[in-house]
């Protein structure tokens, strides 16, 4: 022990258990600091001033009579009263004074502290509220801290205003609204050393993701300058995600950053007692960097998981923990300065079915094909080309004629939305799908029937044909739970683009991801043309390379921004989904789409057919984009060697012939990508009917199939699937398109490959996901809005056909 105190308990030497006389804030600290500080987490040095010296100066002033009669028949609804009820009580106690004997007790430990880091040594003085018979009572963020405390005169009157913050507005109204008697209540004050995080900078760690629950990664959130910026909402901090399996296996395992705007920071004050600390603004320069270096979160990604480890050992059962950090500006060393157990967690049910009902019917103004089977109600908002994106708000309903994947980040935003052209495997069809949102396609006039402004409602719950009808109309959503779901053989698992949405989507019982789009994470985080990032000579307009500079702006360059932003986008969805398989599809734009990238002009052919054009396997090892697909493959070697995420699997779209196999294989290769190594499979896009015929031939480069049902069934029926004129023949359950599939099932099996299919027609029409099960099929991936009711489909078949096989009679 240091000293031999009544009121003094230093860090070192208090416990959990302590916190009916120290609160929770400081036995938090003493836990930690005692108990961790060997495990190598880092926290500063200190003392907390006990509930009995709160007690001690009540006592010693005899005002505690005056309190109760200070608070007695508050009525908590009349503000004005509390207002003046509370500044009576916080002026009893802060002209209390403090007896002699107590502050003997502090000066002598804050010059124990002064010994320990230099003369008259900054410290921390914060709150720590306590009830002895009600430990498990929380009243964080009810009292005050005061930073950047310096001397005894400045530490003295920190410390009676912390106990005066006793009787805030806030800390009153808190306590009668959860029947805490105010006068069970104490206060407790820590004193601890400063951490200069004003030279550098400080934020809040979650064990979890905070916006889903999801238990498997570390939140970092930071901003520069002392935490009270963060604290205070003040600024948008930036935010890290750590992937917890991976990272105790010894990875780098960042699997994502998201820059922050940071735009002002808390630092130390000029001198003098009158301002201790300040508000400025940060550089320009400094807003477009992340506050911290990948070492610094991968440090605190350490000393998150010691800690939760700690506190989930001591508890039996896992404990999310929510931490405080700091960075000191002049050591460089980050330091943990305040935990507790995360409460306020979002528990997103994964199990439960959907399904909404329409209450009431209006006016119809529009129809089309209905995507998805959900409701969404809000106001038409028109947007004619992209140019006029901007104008689109979060919630409203977007109307266009069609989409294309640069619309992709206001999608996003939308309630719903509506297309004049397109069908079940248009763009907007497939991206509103991932999202979850409710679309009708194929309208013919919807910019024309539906006005922007004029509320709509969007009903996708009626069957294949979608209305978008007049006025928001009433409707309700019927839940399922699913806790009891049986598994069944057949995989069933999720296409999915968004990486936002990986995080939530993982909660729903499946068996990994049949379809990662990488153009998702291009359009939407990357936004530039890969070559345009490797040639930008080749980039002549001057609007277009400021665009290209702003997004790159803190990267060495733009290859490694392209690599970074596409690595961290597949490893969030691989990560959401470990160990589960989650297959990754290379790019596949078409020219066209290829071209509405920043810079993208520069770099593609116009085509008459993009469909059938420069798209898929034939661009990898062309000259013409061969270091565009190098960028890729460095990607997705980040993501499984660097993050740790072998459940990654790589696919190839659009491979017309096998000598071209071989070629993408080769080059593949040439990038560090070689089947087999570290576990690497690699499948092919099962979407050309060249692929099934020759589909022994190119079983010897590839480690799986997954049918394309889309492009398979448009070059099968020889159909373009978004023309307006014959896309009405576009149908999966052509009995040559299922003939097609049977022999690619088949196929594989023959070959002892995997087989799949990743596409609309399970989901849209129940009894092809039966025929898929009949053929034997290994896994159907489906969007997200459809995997319940497919698992669900996919086990009755399955038991279906058990039953009949075991009712079969015996052979003679």
């Amino acid at each position: 022990m240091k000293q031999d105190a009544t009121y003094i308990r230093w860090f070192a030497d208090i416990r959990n258990e302590d916190v009916g006389q120290v609160g929770g804030k400081n036995a938090s600290l003493g836990e930690m600091y005692s108990e961790l500080t060997p495990k190598g987490v880092k926290i500063p040095d200190g003392f907390a001033v006990t509930a009995g010296g709160y007690w001690h100066v009540l006592d010693a002033a005899g005002i505690l009579d005056d309190l109760k009669e200070t608070l007695a028949g508050l009525d908590r609804s009349d503000v004005a009263d509390l207002a003046q009820r509370g500044r009576r009580a916080r002026d009893l106690i802060l002209s209390a004074g403090i007896p002699d004997d107590l502050w003997g007790e502090i000066k002598a430990a804050y010059d124990m502290l002064c010994d320990e880091y230099g003369p008259d040594a900054d410290v921390a003085v914060r709150s720590s509220a306590t009830a002895e018979d009600l430990p498990t009572a929380s009243f964080a963020g009810q009292q005050e801290t005061y930073l950047n405390v310096r001397g005894y005169q400045a530490l003295r009157e920190a410390y009676i205003k912390c106990l005066a913050s006793l009787f805030t507005d806030r800390a009153i109204a808190y306590r009668i609204d959860n029947h805490f008697d105010h006068f069970r209540v104490a206060l407790s004050v820590g004193v601890m050393k400063m951490v200069r995080s004003d030279l550098a900078a400080s934020g809040v760690i979650f064990t979890l993701d905070t916006d889903t629950g999801f238990r498997d990664v570390v939140l970092i959130t930071g901003s520069y300058g002392l935490g009270e910026m963060i604290v205070q909402g003040a600024v948008n901090p930036d935010e890290f995600y750590v992937f917890k399996p991976t990272f105790r296996k010894g990875y780098r395992a960042i699997v994502r950053k998201n820059l922050g705007g940071k735009r002002v920071k808390l630092i130390y004050g000029l001198g003098g007692a009158k301002e201790v600390t300040r508000r400025v603004d940060v550089p320009e320069a400094d807003q477009k960097r992340f506050c911290i270096a990948d070492d610094d979160v991968l440090t605190l990604a350490g000393y998150a998981l010691t800690i939760e480890d700690h506190y989930s050992a001591k508890a039996g059962k896992p404990v999310p923990m929510d931490i405080e950090w700091a960075k000191d500006g002049e050591t460089g060393e980050v330091f943990i300065v305040q935990a507790r157990p995360e409460t306020v967690q979002s528990q997103k049910a994964g199990d439960v079915l959907e399904t909404y009902h329409l209450d009431e019917r209006g006016t119809v103004l529009a129809a089309g094909k209905s995507i998805g089977d959900a409701i969404a109600a809000g106001k038409a908002r028109i947007i004619t080309d992209v140019s006029r994106l901007p104008e689109f708000r979060p919630g409203e309903v977007l109307v266009s004629d069609t989409t294309t994947p640069d619309w992709e980040p206001v999608m996003k935003t939308a309630a719903a939305i509506v297309t004049n052209r397109g069908g079940r495997t248009s763009h907007a069809a497939i991206v509103s799908r991932e999202l979850g949102i409710p679309a009708v396609v194929g309208t013919g006039d919807a910019t024309e029937k539906v006005p922007t402004g004029r509320e709509v409602t969007v009903s996708c719950a009626e069957g294949e044909e979608g209305f978008v009808y007049d006025r928001a109309l009433p409707f309700h959503v019927e839940r399922i739970r699913l806790s009891d779901l049986r598994r069944p053989k057949t995989a069933v698992m999720m296409n999915l683009g968004n990486p936002d949405a990986a995080f939530g989507l993982a909660m729903v019982p499946n068996d990994g991801i049949g379809l990662a789009r990488m153009e998702f994470i291009i359009s939407s985080y990357i936004k530039v043309h890969p070559m345009a990032l490797v040639h930008p000579e080749r980039v002549t307009d001057e609007a277009v390379r400021r665009l290209i500079a702003d997004l790159t702006y803190g990267y060495p360059n733009g290859e490694e921004y392209f690599v970074e932003r596409l690595a961290e986008g597949a490893g969030t969805i691989a990560a959401a989904f470990y160990p589960n398989p989650v297959v990754v599809r290379m790019s596949d734009f078409k020219t066209n789409e290829y071209a509405s990238l920043l810079g993208g002009t520069y770099f593609e052919p116009e085509e008459a057919n993009p469909m059938l054009g420069f798209r898929g396997a034939s661009r990898y090892y062309d000259e013409r984009y061969r270091e565009g697909f190098s960028l890729e493959c460095r990607a997705m070697k980040r993501v499984r060697e660097e993050m740790g995420l072998v459940n990654l699997i790589i696919m190839i779209p659009f491979c017309r012939r096998v000598e071209e196999a071989k070629q993408v294989i080769e080059e593949l290769g040439k990038n560090g990508l070689r089947r087999g190594e570290n576990g690497l499979s690699v499948y092919q896009m099962c979407e050309i009917p060249n692929n099934v015929v020759q589909i022994d031939a190119f079983s010897d480069y590839f480690d799986g199939f997954s049918i394309g049902s889309n492009d398979l069934t448009q070059l099968t029926l020889g159909i373009d699937r978004d023309s307006a004129v014959v896309g009405g023949a576009f149908d999966e359950r052509d009995p040559g398109v299922k003939r097609m599939v049977a022999m690619a099932v088949e196929g594989c099996r023959r070959n002892g490959r995997h087989s799949g299919l990743c596409g609309e027609a399970p989901s849209t029409y129940p009894e092809f996901a039966d025929f898929l099960v009949e053929q034997g099929i290994d896994s159907i991936s489906v969007e997200p809005d459809a995997i319940l009711k497919i698992t669900l489909r996919v086990a009755e078949v399955e038991e279906r056909l058990r039953s009949a096989k075991r009712m079969a009679p015996l052979a003679r």
